[in-house]
């Protein structure tokens, strides 16, 4: 394992143990929540919105580690970006983690855009784990469009 393979791993495995955001908000703009049948993550995310810009943004459910440590990267990431910021963000991240295998063994130009998200580009060598990475994603999306106040992995790649 390399050095930076455990610097990821640990990161990962501190947003599992300590989630940042991981609360209601109460007068959120809008909530959405998103079901992992695959894995059995449960997840709402909360939104708060000032205009273009998420004001706030949250998590509850449960999940596996890399769906909570997605859920608190991203809410991280993404609070104070426009609308627009984050659907280039999600494009970033979705891009990274669906990469193949081989592309995701190697570094990524984008990967100091993406930030501490870079962190989950590992997950593309594990298939099965990365509807766990997007499934707050896809729920945020969901919650910024206006869309279904449920979503399903069932739906998504």
């Amino acid at each position: 394992m390399t050095d930076l393979t455990a610097l990821y791993q640990e990161v990962i495995l501190d947003h599992n143990r300590n989630p940042r955001n991981f609360r209601e908000i109460p007068d959120a703009t809008r909530h959405v929540f998103g079901r992992n049948p695959l894995c059995g993550d449960e997840v709402t995310v909360y939104v708060k919105m000032n205009g273009e810009v998420v004001d706030d943004v949250s998590f509850g459910g449960r999940g596996c580690a890399i769906s909570k440590a997605s859920a608190s990267l991203m809410t991280s990431a993404v609070k104070g970006k426009t609308r627009a910021e984050v659907h280039d963000l999600f494009d970033r991240f979705h891009a990274l983690v669906t990469a193949s295998p081989v592309a995701a063994a190697e570094p990524r130009a984008d990967g100091q855009a993406l930030g501490r998200l870079a962190v989950l580009g590992g997950v593309a060598r594990f298939p099965a784990r990365v509807k766990c990475a997007t499934l707050v994603w896809h729920a945020l999306h969901s919650a910024l469009e206006g869309g279904d106040s449920e979503v399903s992995t069932d739906d998504q790649l």
